[in-house]
């Protein structure tokens, strides 16, 4: 089950249950089905408790993801900051929809096994993100 909630921002107009099975589809590629995934959307302030909290990092982010999967089974709690999807946006020239959901299956990604803080890593999850993001269509 994939749910969707918010704290100190008004729920994104995302199409939920065609979100929940695009998020599906992806996790099929990777062999996985999904377990129980969580997102809350926040603010900015609320993603840096977070990331204080649990990472013991001081600064802002667009999303934190918390890994709870067992096997070939994706489960998991995301944490994305709607101010800072919509900073992004601008910074980088995209539509705000286009970067919420690359954030969106960016933690999918994550759960799937992929990473993006070692060399080289980074590209190869921009190129599973735009992978993801072609079979929204």
């Amino acid at each position: 089950m994939i749910t969707y909630n918010c704290e100190n921002v008004k729920m994104p107009l995302i199409r939920r249950r065609d979100t929940s099975a695009w998020i599906r589809r992806v996790a099929a590629t990777y062999g996985k089905k999904i377990g129980e995934v969580g997102y809350l959307f926040c603010d900015d302030e609320k993603i840096l408790e977070v990331n204080r909290e649990y990472l013991g990092h001081d600064y802002y982010t667009d999303i934190i993801t918390f890994d709870y999967c067992e096997g070939d089974v994706l489960n998991g709690d995301l944490v994305i900051s709607l101010d800072t999807v919509r900073s992004n946006a601008e910074l980088f020239h995209k539509e705000y929809m286009e970067e919420l959901h690359r954030v969106i299956i960016h933690g999918i990604l994550h759960l799937c096994g992929q990473n993006d803080k070692g060399p080289g890593e980074r590209e190869q999850m921009e190129e599973a993100e735009d992978r993801a993001l072609a079979l929204r269509a």
